[in-house]
């Protein structure tokens, strides 16, 4: 954003390479969007310092424009001061600029300057033959991992609001966030409007969890119905979709009128994923190989921390995803999904409401009754790890979220709340402050070390490089290209 706490309209800046194929520094949405990728490590602390050495080298190449430090955004004018992602003239990147022009006219574009941090997560490799050796299974080794991935993702599902309550960052916003008419929510002042108990406004239904979205219902219980259910939304005509048109006056606005474009449009709080080969679908991917790894998408940006995410709630999520995976994970009926959709809403919207009420299926249960049951099982997760790892740091983190739950002004969400408050200034104005704070700290590191320096500077060169050789390596049409994608190769 701009100095002065507008979303920014300049293009991606060159020293930051290719968005198309700079493997740590890319954009979503918009060109304002940042999206920083670390690799996969095996530690919380070297993806922590991966992530911090990011944001230190962008800084260096943003000038007077600064990153905003929460989920929700900072003002902004409707679609039209929403720039969209550039990624060249090739087939792949127009796709990509279309897909978002689509994702535009189909949600909006502010709703698409929301932010957060995704963590994806693997077991280590030499766990599954002693897991499966452990449990006795006799499938073949795709086919069982695949199966407790999906299973931690059904838990997920069940136990995903915790996530909300305990990193939720997003219980208020910015007037402008909302172009057309009045919500039903309380202002906290002339520029802020917020739920007293929110937690996550970002996974509400003013974020992802929208009514269109909401009517596509894809199954968890086995990876066939997993990827057939995303592949029949991408065949399946939506008429508000179809209003819109997909190749008007010779300009694409959307890759296609179905309810989803790709995949990747579908919004689940957790995705099971697989690395793609290049012009692979997803869920291709997933048929090929199966499940890789899993994808958890409803953690805020905590605006409290220079890089939005900390140890403390890495750990406590790595030690979750465990219990997730090894606990028992039936399959979900439509009652089960009713009832996650239910508790998610309910937490990102009064999470810290004393007294609270979530569902499951033996009835009605208190929030805090039910995370503390949770936080112990995660906790004999988290002292398994420490003792392989001769520490107390996962305890450590289980205990914080403990405290969380006993002491609500604890949380991220309340503590965004508090802040506004005391400080008496609007969220836009709040967080403008904050990114200054947050670009200072960044400056006054020392610089990256030499090798860190180079690598991303080789980087952003050779980024540029490979989106040029793609750009001369095309030899069909964007037209062809695009019927290939969706038709050549079947997910």
């Amino acid at each position: 954003m701009t100095d002065d706490g507008q979303l920014a309209l300049s293009p991606h800046p060159r020293a930051l390479g290719s968005a198309l194929t700079n493997r740590y520094i890319t954009t979503d949405f918009s060109e304002a969007l940042l999206e920083f990728v670390t690799p996969a490590y095996s530690s919380c602390w070297e993806a922590q310092q991966a992530i911090c050495d990011i944001h230190q080298f962008t800084y260096a190449h943003l000038g007077d424009e600064l990153l905003w430090p929460a989920s929700m955004p900072c003002s902004v004018s409707g679609d039209d001061g929403v720039p969209l992602a550039q990624y060249g003239t090739s087939n792949v990147g127009r796709m990509k600029t279309i897909y978002r022009r689509g994702l535009g006219y189909r949600y909006g574009r502010p709703m698409q300057t929301i932010a957060g941090v995704h963590f994806n997560y693997s077991l280590p490799a030499p766990f599954w033959p002693m897991y499966k050796e452990l449990l006795g299974d006799e499938r073949d080794d795709d086919a069982f991992r695949s199966d407790h991935y999906l299973g931690l993702v059904r838990n997920f599902r069940r136990f995903g609001w915790l996530v909300l309550y305990l990193f939720g960052a997003s219980p208020a916003l910015c007037r402008s966030f909302i172009a057309h008419g009045d919500l039903d929510m309380p202002s906290l002042n002339d520029g802020t409007l917020y739920e007293p108990y929110g937690t996550s406004l970002r996974m509400s239904d003013l974020g992802y969890s929208n009514k269109t979205q909401a009517s596509i219902h894809i199954s968890l219980n086995s990876l066939e119905e997993y990827t057939e259910g995303l592949n029949a939304a991408i065949r399946t005509p939506e008429p508000d979709y179809e209003r819109i048109g997909v190749k008007v006056d010779g300009e694409y606005r959307q890759l296609n009128a179905n309810k989803l474009q790709i995949e990747n449009e579908y919004y689940s709080a957790v995705r099971p994923k697989r690395v793609a080969r290049s012009g692979e679908r997803p869920t291709a991917a997933l048929k090929r190989g199966g499940i890789e790894y899993v994808e958890i998408r409803s953690i805020d940006l905590n605006a409290f921390d220079p890089a939005g995410v900390n140890q403390t709630t890495m750990r406590f999520m790595e030690a979750f995803l465990i219990y997730c995976l090894i606990a028992d994970s039936p399959p979900l009926d439509d009652a089960d999904l009713q009832r996650a959709a239910h508790n998610q809403l309910t937490t990102a919207k009064a999470g810290r409401k004393p007294g609270l009420k979530l569902r499951r299926s033996s009835g009605e249960v208190t929030l805090d009754q039910w995370a503390r049951e949770i936080l112990d099982d995660v906790g004999q997760v988290a002292g398994l790890i420490d003792v392989a790892e001769n520490s107390t740091d996962y305890a450590a983190a289980v205990d914080e979220m403990r405290r969380r739950v006993d002491e609500p002004d604890r949380t991220p969400s309340a503590r965004l709340l508090q802040g506004l408050t005391e400080e008496r200034q609007a969220y836009s104005h709040w967080a403008l402050d904050i990114a200054r704070r947050h670009r200072d700290y960044f400056a006054a590191l020392k610089p990256l070390p030499g090798a860190r320096q180079a690598a991303f500077d080789k980087e952003s060169r050779e980024s540029i490089e490979r989106q040029q050789r793609i750009e001369d390596e095309d030899a069909i049409s964007l037209d062809d290209y695009l019927d290939r994608y969706f038709n050549g190769r079947d997910g």
